[in-house]
Formats: structure tokens, sequence, C-alpha cells
């Protein structure tokens, strides 16, 4: 194990790469050609069902960029940051194979499905291949994660903006610049490509003519907003969002801030080919076992809900049945916009694992521990002091230890990378900043979408009690729900609840994850895929088991003996509610494999059973 230390992060950047482009060129095509059958003659509902605000057909080009950033929230950035104290190669390992057999075939089987039934959310799936009960149950667990997680992205949204006025100026800007992107695109025929650099040379200059009037202590007073004002602001956001066209505001900014993710992670990407940094965190750290600062139990199983988003995310079933297969206007364009936005995602995450090991180990640690705790950790391990971070906090002007999250180690990250760039380091504070913006829009993204979804799923629950809720043409069921949802995650946000709440969100996240692959398994032996349902099932069954078994280790290890009886509830119902859902699968798998006989379904497939 030790030849490993003190490895070249450019081999990890290059070896990713050559792995992420196999497995779209092999697997990838190998689930879109002999596992989902997909097939550019079938229509799909973006133009059976078309409106003109929910079901649009979309260019893939833009739909790719609104359903990559809608589901690389803070997830891809936090979750391989905090991992970095198991030592780089346990959350290496996790995300380039999580990515390929699980993240990306999770995000392709759920769009199908979604797609195959009309744009319909993952309970309403539930509800018609497994049973009405299991689909209800299904849509309580899904509708109170989302709110968890909408609360939970929200609060680490307001903590990167909260009183950095440069940061909050450009995430501003975003927002009149994509209205202008969807109104060029929607009233002017083959025009993406002209709103694209339009959009692009806008974006470039509100990023630097921000941090030039933000010099000017009148107008920078305007953008400092405390922390109640920004949870305001983020909440009205996610309600117009959630009730204006699609094309008008949520895409075109989705797609938009496309540009500013990718274009971020590969000046990361460039930087380290051109700079070479060594990873000083070791393959492996004491704290593999357990006991470290950050995440208190060992590397198994822990590092599968750690990483999250990074390797495999629930959260992506929200986007794959909410927004983007009611865009979708090609079957085939699943596997470019559903495998290639997940292994995008497993790059970015990648990414911020080797910015976060590229510190010594001293400074990391020092970044991510909490203050209360930092000085009985450096009293039991004194070889892990700080080195270079008094360096880095004199020239970015900031204190930057104990910051715990993805975004103030990410930045600092970036700053020790381009450090060892000429004159950059005169510049260190700026790209701090920078970085700082760069996870506020990564996450405003998946709020944006999440709302809707969210819209979505209540009004297809309030349909059961009063059926006009189900048009989703009717303006009063629209405003009510969005209102309702917007509210529920919008309050815990402003009284700051939900933050004792935010450990759940990885249990919470990662059996989402597996409902998703477990529900999508039946649609698949249902549809007499054989032994190809496979595909989904063995990654399905193994987060569910190995979420199970972290659960249960965070309820009776971490939960109970610190008294923290809230979360050990919300847990135990969140696994108690899945374990429903999945026994219900298991029983129809049962069943499903037992029939012999076939039927023709709408799309002149053979299947065992037809569904509405």
């Amino acid at each position: 194990m030790e030849f490993l230390n003190g490895i070249n992060a450019l081999t990890l950047v290059f070896a990713s790469l050559l792995i992420f482009a196999i497995a779209y060129r092999f697997y990838g095509i190998f689930m879109a050609q002999k596992v989902l059958r997909l097939n550019a003659s079938n229509v799909t509902p973006a133009v059976s069902m078309a409106d003109g605000r929910d079901y649009v057909a979309t260019n893939k080009n833009v739909l790719f960029g609104h359903h990559f950033a809608a589901i690389a929230a803070a997830g891809p950035l936090v979750g391989p940051v905090l991992a970095a104290q198991f030592g780089y190669l346990p959350g290496t390992l996790w995300i380039l194979i999580g990515c390929v057999l699980g993240g990306g075939v999770h995000d392709m089987v759920v769009l199908f499905a979604s797609v195959r039934h009309k744009g319909q959310s993952l309970a309403t799936i539930a509800s018609k291949e497994i049973g009405k009960t299991t689909g209800v149950v299904a849509g309580v667990a899904v509708l109170f994660i989302l709110i968890l997680t909408l609360a939970g992205l929200s609060l680490a949204c307001i903590s990167a903006m909260h009183e950095a006025s440069w940061s909050l100026f450009t995430v501003i800007v975003t927002m009149p610049i994509a209205i202008i992107m969807g109104l060029i695109m929607r009233y002017r025929k083959n025009s993406v490509t002209f709103a694209s650099i339009l959009g692009g040379v806008l974006l470039i200059i509100g990023i630097i003519g921000g941090h030039g009037l933000m010099q000017y202590e009148s107008i920078s007073n305007l953008f400092h907003w405390n922390i109640k004002t920004i949870s305001v602001a983020i909440a009205v956001y996610g309600f117009l969002a959630s009730v204006l066209p699609i094309w008008l505001l949520l895409v075109p900014r989705d797609y938009l801030s496309t540009y500013l993710k990718i274009g971020t992670i590969l000046m990361l990407a460039v930087g380290i080919i051109f700079v070479h940094p060594t990873l000083e965190m070791p393959a492996i750290t004491q704290f593999v076992s357990g006991g470290g600062p950050i995440i208190g139990g060992p590397v198994l199983p822990f590092i599968f809900i750690v990483i999250a988003c990074g390797a495999i995310s629930g959260f992506h079933a929200i986007i794959a049945t909410g927004t983007t297969p009611k865009m979708l206007a090609n079957e085939k364009e699943i596997l470019f916009v559903g495998y290639g936005a997940m292994l995008v995602e497993g790059f970015v995450a990648l990414m911020a694992l080797i910015a976060a090991c590229t510190l010594m180990p001293g400074d990391y640690f020092a970044i991510n521990t909490p203050a209360a705790t930092y000085d009985a950790f450096l009293a039991a391990n004194p070889a892990l002091h700080q080195v270079d971070l008094p360096h880095f906090v004199e020239k970015i002007g900031v204190e930057v230890q104990g910051r715990t999250g993805g975004a103030v180690s990410l930045a600092v990250g970036m700053a020790h990378i381009f450090n060892s760039i000429p004159f950059m380091d005169e510049v260190m504070a700026y790209w701090y900043n920078f970085a700082i913006m760069f996870e506020a829009v990564f996450i405003l993204t998946a709020i944006d979408a999440g709302t809707r979804v969210g819209r979505f799923f209540l009004q297809e629950m309030l349909g059961g009690l009063i059926p006009r809720f189900r048009d989703k043409d009717w303006m009063p069921g629209v405003l009510i729900a969005s209102l309702l949802f917007t509210f529920a995650w919008g309050y815990l946000v402003y009284t700051g609840n939900v933050s004792s709440i935010w450990p759940l969100f990885g249990i919470s996240n990662q059996l989402l994850a597996a409902c998703g692959l477990i529900v999508c398994t039946t649609m698949l032996i249902r549809l007499n895929r054989g032994k190809y349902a496979l595909v989904s099932a063995i990654p399905g069954v193994f987060m569910a088991v190995i979420t199970f078994w972290a659960g249960y280790a965070q309820v009776v290890d971490i939960y109970l003996p610190n008294a923290q009886y809230l979360l050990a509830g919300l847990a135990i119902l969140a696994m108690l509610l899945m374990a429903f859902v999945f026994i219900g699968a298991f029983r129809k798998w049962y069943r499903l494999l037992g029939i012999s006989t076939e039927q023709v379904d709408n799309y002149g497939e053979r299947v065992k059973e037809t569904v509405n």
C-alpha cells in the first residue's frame, strides 16, 4: 500500500477520463440497446403531451445542461471532500465503480421508466408497477426525503452566499440572463447556439463586472444580505421556478449554470495537468476503522453514504421522474442525458476529492474539523498540524479553520493547486471567492428543479383527494401546490431546524437510490428483459443492504448514545417506509418471474404484463 502514497494527481485525472469514456462507449450503449431497447420511433410524452409549460420537447444539449445542473448539487463537492478523511483511495474507487455500475444505471433506468409512464413520478411508477399501497408509501417517503433534501441544500447555499456580496450578485445576474436565453430559444428557430454564446458572454461579463462593482462600498452593501434575507429570497426563487413555464427560467438558467460548472471543473483539471500536484493525503488514513473528526464511523459502510451524489444518488430519481422526462424529445437521448450526465458528475466528484487531497493532511483536517473539537483532535494527532494554512489565510483574508463542508475545502484546494503557477499567488482571494460562488450556483440549480418536481409530487397526491389537482393546466392547483411545498422546506430553512437533521440526508438519499433501482427493476422484469434486469437489480439490492447497515450503525452507535432521539426516530421512519416498498417489489418480482405467457404492449413489445 505504501507505493500508492504520494501518487501524482494527474494519474487519477487521466485514469478517470479513460474509464468513463470506455464505460459510456460500451456499458452505456449496452444498456441502451440490450437492456432498455431504446427506440427513436417511440413518441415521448414531451411530444405527445406537449403543453408549452411542463411538457416541452427540448434540444438534447440544452436538456443535458438542465439535467446535469439539476442533479449536480452540493453532493459531488461536499461528499468526496468529507470522504477524504479515509484517504484518497476508498473515495476514488467508489466514485469510479459506483458511477459506472450504479449511478449511471440508476439514472438511465429511472428516466426510461418515467418516459414510458408519460413523465410521471417514481411514486406513480411504483403504484402501477408494484401496487397502489406500495405507491402511496413510496410517495410519502419521497416527499419526506425531498423536503429534507431541499432544506439541507438551501442551508448549504446560504452558507456559501452569506455576506458574500460578489457571489450573491453573480448568482442573481444569472436569472435575467437565463430569461433572455429562454425567450430567444423559444421564439427564434435554431437559436440554441446563438443563445448559448450570448449567455456565456453575459455570464463572463457578470462575473468579472461583479467583482469590480463590489469594490464600491455602497454597491457591495446592497448585496450584503444576512441569513434570514437569503432564506426568504431562495424560497421565493424556488416558488417562481416552480410555477413559471419551464422554458422561461428554470431550463435556460440550469443550462447557463452548466457552463460555469463544467468550465470551472475543466479549469481545475487543466490546472492539475499543468501543475502536476502530488496527493498529500495518504491512500489510507488511520481513520478507516472509525474515530475520525469528521465522520465518526468506519470506511465501511460509511464511504457509500458520504460520497452520495458523486457515485449514486436518489435525488437524481426525483429529477429523472420530474422535469427531464417531460422534455425528452427522443427516447434514444436517454443514454446521453441520463448516463452521460452521471459520468460528468462523477468526474466533478473526483476533481473535488483531488483538490482536497492535494492539501497537506494537517491543513485539510484544520478546515474540516469543527472548531470546538480541533484542540482535542490536534492533541491526539500531533503529526496532523497545520502547514500551509496560515499562508492561505493571509492571502485570502478570511479565517478558514473550522469551516467544515465542501465550499471552503474546495476553494482552498483550488488555490493550493494554482498557487504553483507564476503570479497566481497574488489573486488567491479572487479564486477563493469565485469557488464559493461556484458552489452556490451548483446548489441553487438543484433547488429550483427539486421544487418544481415537489410540486408535481404534491399535485399527484392531492389529486387523490381532489381530482382537479391532477390537471397540470389548472393554475389554482399549480399555485397552491407550489406554495405549500415551498413553504414546507422554506420554513425549515428560515427557522434553521433542519440543520439538526442534515446527517439524515446521506441515508435517506441512498435509500431513495435503492428504491429507484428496485422499482424500475420490477418494470424491466415485467417488460420481459430476463437476465438483463440484473444490471439494475444487483446495484439496487447492494445499495439497500449497505444503506440499512449504515442506518443501523448511525442509530445505534451515534444517535442513541448521544441522546439524539429525534434523529434516531426519523432515520428509523425512513428505513421502515423504504423496507415496505422493497418487500412489495420483491414479492412482485417473484410473481412476475412465475409468469410464462406473453402479451403485446402499446410499444409493440412482448411483455409479461401490461399496465396503464
